[in-house]
């Protein structure tokens, strides 16, 4: 059976500025999987990790911005939470990427050791200058 050594793992930087939010999200998830790589296996952890940063200015299109909603559900009778995309930009800017790479993972036991391996930043610095990134094109175009 394959296995996937730290060694072996890249790490990508991934900008947000102005990014779409469903295809930089799509684009996270394929990374944390692993799917582009040579011995990708659909129940092995071979992904990579990823570096996103400037993640409160990522777009949303159409009038998501206005309409969408974001439910937590706190365990007791009538406590059904709800938060507008402005009110978690303003308060926790990267919940917006997550819950958007959360929701385009396989739910099941691997989802967070690939969750694991995602860094998201608020704004353009990170504590991650030390390492080599990949070669990796710019998502916006994608």
């Amino acid at each position: 059976m394959a296995q996937v050594t730290n060694e072996q793992r890249q790490w990508h930087l991934i900008d947000a500025n102005e990014a779409i939010l469903g295809r930089i999200s799509t684009n996270i998830a394929d990374l944390l999987r692993g799917k582009k790589k040579t011995f990708f296996v659909q129940n092995l952890d071979c992904g990579d990790y990823v570096v996103v940063v400037n993640a409160e200015k990522v777009k949303l299109t159409g009038k998501k911005e206005e309409q969408k909603r974001y439910y937590k559900h706190t365990g007791y009778i009538g406590n059904l939470k709800t938060k507008t995309v402005p009110e978690l930009r303003e308060k926790t800017p990267d919940k917006i990427i997550y819950n958007a790479v959360y929701g385009m993972l396989p739910s099941n036991k691997l989802r967070d050791e690939f969750l694991s391996r995602l860094k998201i930043y608020k704004g353009p610095k990170h504590p991650h200058q030390n390492v080599k990134f990949a070669n990796h094109t710019d998502n916006k175009s994608n």
